[in-house]
């Protein structure tokens, strides 16, 4: 009776490994290319940030799972796995690339609001255009999704300087982004901040 068991404990556990390792750079990959970001203690960390942290531990974890169960994986599984670790990889290097030439500031909005729900803004500049994208952040820390965006003319930040409103209610907030006379929001600029 003990034979039958180890032998389904051995059956199952390179599925586990192989679920798990997969997993872990499947979440890293789709990060990588999402509107995620992450606030611990006040300070944010983008998308590609996120996805790089999620990408060193599944490789880590695959690679330690690798050396506990050995190597009974099958081609199609290797191939998927570096797939995913390129496309992982790419998206990362995309996204701090992109924040490095835009130019991109990160402000975490005060006050918060109901439920501990907090507005969180991208601005970039580049060239004659400046945009910014707002974030509704809840306890956890996390955006999956971009709350709404706009976009400035002559590369102007208005939540850097100051030219913007944040008003909460009981169901969650509205930001309202102004540019000034010479450098006016020529799209978007109002966003409901819900962190739902």
């Amino acid at each position: 009776m003990d034979e039958p068991r180890a032998m389904r404990r051995e059956r199952v556990a390179p599925t586990v490994r192989t679920a798990v390792g997969v997993g872990g750079i499947c979440l890293a990959a789709v990060a990588s290319w999402s509107s995620t970001l992450l606030v611990v203690r006040g300070q944010v960390v983008p998308g590609w940030g996120v996805s790089a942290v999620l990408l060193g531990l599944a490789v880590v974890l695959r690679w330690g799972l690798h050396r506990v169960g050995g190597s009974a994986r099958s081609r199609w599984v290797r191939v998927g796995s570096r797939v995913l670790i390129g496309v992982a990889v790419f998206g990362t290097v995309w996204g701090a690339v992109d924040d490095l030439v835009s130019d991109a500031r990160y402000y975490v909005l005060r006050p918060v609001g109901p439920g501990g729900c907090t507005a969180v803004v991208r601005e970039t500049s580049f060239l004659v255009i400046g945009n910014g994208e707002a974030y509704a952040v809840g306890r956890t820390g996390l955006a999956l999704g971009e709350a709404g965006s706009w976009t400035v003319d002559d590369g102007y930040r208005p939540v850097a300087g100051g030219t913007y409103t944040l008003d909460w209610g009981p169901d969650g907030g509205l930001l309202q982004v102004r540019g000034t006379s010479t450098d006016p929001v020529v799209q978007g600029g109002l966003t409901d901040i819900d962190c739902g």
